[in-house]
């Protein structure tokens, strides 16, 4: 298995884990609302539980975005020219995310240990998180970022038949798959 597999693999897990999340969030907010609403019984630190999930679910689901190309991207001007300079402009600007992921990760590498080996917790009140799991989770999820930002950049300039192939669900599938 390579590391685009790998990759692509990896990035539409974390995307299901992010969804169900977010779903099972919705109840929870839900159970909240009706129970604060008609039962004067509010589940205690909803607030602070969706507060941690939100950059929980954003870093979780970073990976498959940029994999997927759905990344924001202004390219009206680009689309004028020629496909090779594109190609190359594309992988300049996948550089450049994977640098800005980088300085994400070297940026909060020592916090984040931090948080875990002092037990850090956010919130006041009726309910306290711990705060090393959204700190790891924006580690993972840059790293994973970073890793697709090199994997778009090398199927720009050296693979542009396979950029919008998904990978099959084989063991033998390497990076072939359907295009998009």
């Amino acid at each position: 298995m390579n590391l685009i597999t790998i990759s692509d693999r990896l990035s539409k897990f974390l995307m299901i884990v992010a969804a169900t999340w977010t779903f099972g969030l919705s109840f929870l907010v839900l159970a909240n609302i009706i129970g604060r609403t008609y039962l004067d019984a509010p589940i205690h630190g909803t607030a602070e539980m969706v507060a941690a999930s939100i950059v929980i679910v954003v870093f979780l689901q970073v990976g498959y975005a940029i994999r997927s190309r759905s990344m924001l991207r202004a390219d009206f001007l680009v689309n004028h020219f020629p496909d090779w300079l594109q190609r190359t402009l594309l992988a300049i600007g996948y550089l450049l995310g994977a640098t800005f992921f980088l300085m994400i990760i070297t940026g909060g590498w020592e916090e984040s240990i931090l948080s875990y080996v002092e037990n850090e917790f956010e919130g006041e009140g009726a309910m306290r998180v711990p705060s090393w799991p959204a700190r790891w989770t924006v580690l993972v999820g840059s790293a994973l970022a970073m890793i697709n930002y090199f994997v778009m950049a090398y199927l720009d300039i050296f693979r542009p038949d396979l950029l919008d192939s998904e990978v099959l669900t084989g063991p033998e599938s390497g990076v072939s798959g359907s295009q998009g």
